[in-house]
């Protein structure tokens, strides 16, 4: 008896550790920037995003124009920008946790 309690615990044990070590696992996609120039906005770090949204925003003669889009669902866990910093096209902007 004492050994299928100690069997039904280690098995309960090793499902949540399993269980945490995969939603720990969740990927990160870097977001590249499409365009170069001086960052005039950034969507700040652990904003929930949809695929599509604006990351980063630079200034162009025409005015502020989208630098950056989500190309996933997810979170923000990363700005690799600064404010008036300048980007170029093929840098990574940020970091999204994917969330589907």
């Amino acid at each position: 008896m004492l050994y299928r309690k100690a069997i039904m615990v280690l098995t309960i044990i090793l499902l949540l550790v399993t269980s945490s070590v995969v939603v720990a696992a969740a990927p990160i996609v870097d977001q590249r920037g499409s365009l170069s120039g001086k960052v005039v906005y950034f969507v700040p770090v652990g904003s929930n995003v949809k695929e599509g949204d604006v990351l980063v925003m630079v200034d162009k003669i025409t005015g502020p124009v989208p630098a950056a889009r989500a190309t996933d669902t997810g979170v923000v866990k990363e700005v690799l920008v600064t404010m008036n910093g300048f980007t170029k096209i093929g840098d990574v902007v940020a970091r999204i946790r994917v969330t589907k």
